[in-house]
């Protein structure tokens, strides 16, 4: 069944072509989170537009965290009397515990966005 919208597409991390086809190998609970199927499972689009391609995720990855930092500081700050270190400590470990959905997150959307690769309704059939 295919995820339908382009939104749906991208929060379940399937193929900008046929939006059935999963894009990572595992889940994000796996250790092997960041592995990605070279082409779809589905339709055999390739993920890999060019070489180098999602070096131009890292800004999309940059900015999830910096709402991240954002949002941890001002709700620490509003919430709570906490010291400094606390702040410290809560932002660093809140990044590391977003990082596969940071990582995935970025991929998808940027390959979404400037991959190049249309949405062919036949194909999902």
């Amino acid at each position: 069944m295919p995820s339908g919208t382009r939104s749906s597409a991208i929060l379940q991390g399937k193929c900008p072509h046929c939006r059935q086809g999963e894009i990572f190998k595992y889940s994000v609970w796996s250790f092997r989170f960041a592995e990605m199927n070279p082409s779809c499972t589905h339709c055999g689009i390739s993920f890999t537009p060019e070489p180098g391609f999602y070096i131009g995720a890292m800004y999309i990855s940059y900015a999830f965290n910096i709402v991240l930092l954002i949002a941890f500081g001002v709700g620490l700050y509003t919430f709570t009397t906490a010291p400094d270190w606390v702040y410290v400590t809560s932002i660093i470990t809140a990044s590391f515990v977003f990082i596969p959905f940071s990582f995935r997150y970025s991929r998808i959307l940027f390959l979404h966005a400037f991959g190049g690769i249309e949405y062919d309704p036949k194909s999902s059939s």
